[in-house]
């Protein structure tokens, strides 16, 4: 859908904000907490960016973005965009829900990844739900909206940690996860490290994978490694789709005449998530859990690959 930037402003060092409405004023589609829209960029790119005011907002949705110095090109272009413009987008979608029946929620965000965290600490709060929630960031001038979180009806369940404070001043994530109980969930946004350390903490304190929910906005880099080739069959046909070494599913199959939806091409957002009927695949993702790849029955092909030489997809 289509859509009018109608407000642009800077929340922290490199992190410019985007109001985004309907171009003529109709309320926008509902979303849940934790939710992301696809942008649609001009220069063919598309990015994933989560929403971040509150859920019962209907008359926009607002969004952050964080000026990557490696970027591919995506927050490039946005931080170039101006009040006016207009922009095509996806309706929300929402890989990272809060559990409903949760009793309590901790919310743990690192530097941009506070964007879906925020979200959510909107509706807990509104909600009148026990919840806390820990922002970690290198400065305060990099902490996106601190004005607000530091304001108001956060104040009580909000803890801010800057790295440049001293030792003294950064978050102990063993202390943070010390009290696993049945009915609390953990809720980690960041830089892969950050999430890592958080469920690597949360795993030694005793967490359940079912209680450890995560979201990552770009995969960690990869060391180049030898990918023997492999063949895929698409169920629906009976075809055979050679895959060769140094190429990926997702450009075999397009060469083959067969389109599977892909986004950021990383493994992080699950826009290519494709179900698999035989064979195992090798994951690569950040986006399945642990419990999802060991069921072999789904995988990202826009970076994983197969272990066995024929995979067989439901394609």
């Amino acid at each position: 859908m289509q859509v009018r930037i109608v407000r642009k402003f800077e929340v922290a060092i490199d992190i410019c904000a985007f109001d985004l409405a309907s171009l003529d004023g109709t309320p926008m589609p509902a979303f849940t907490a934790g939710a992301h829209i696809d942008i649609h960029l001009q220069n063919g790119i598309t990015r994933q960016y989560s929403l971040c005011n509150r859920p019962t907002d209907r008359d926009r949705y607002r969004i952050a973005v964080l000026q990557e110095a490696n970027s591919r090109g995506g927050s490039i272009a946005m931080h170039a965009l101006a009040e006016g413009g207009q922009l095509e987008i996806s309706e929300p979608k929402n890989h990272f829900q809060l559990v409903e029946a949760a009793t309590h929620s901790v919310l743990i965000a690192g530097g941009i990844g506070v964007t879906p965290i925020l979200s959510m600490a909107e509706h807990l709060a509104a909600a009148g739900e026990s919840f806390e929630l820990h922002y970690c960031t290198r400065d305060p001038a990099r902490a996106a909206f601190r004005e607000q979180l530091t304001g108001g009806h956060f104040a009580k369940h909000l803890q801010l940690y800057f790295d440049s404070a001293g030792e003294a001043y950064r978050a102990d994530l063993g202390a943070l996860v010390a009290m696993p109980e049945p009915g609390r969930h953990l809720y980690v946004c960041g830089p892969g490290g950050f999430i890592e350390a958080v469920l690597q903490a949360a795993r030694t304190a005793g967490w359940g994978e079912r209680n450890l929910h995560r979201e990552y906005f770009a995969a960690a880099p990869q060391p180049r490694r030898t990918d023997k080739a492999f063949q895929i069959k698409l169920a629906k046909n009976g075809r055979l789709v050679d895959v060769p070494d140094g190429e990926t599913v997702v450009a075999a199959l397009a060469k083959a005449g067969v389109e599977v939806p892909t986004s950021c091409e990383q493994g992080v957002c699950g826009t290519c998530l494709t179900r698999v009927l035989s064979g195992e695949p090798d994951h690569r993702d950040m986006y399945l859990t642990d419990d999802e790849r060991a069921a072999n029955d789904q995988f990202l092909p826009c970076c994983s690959r197969s272990i066995s030489p024929v995979l067989v997809l439901d394609l």
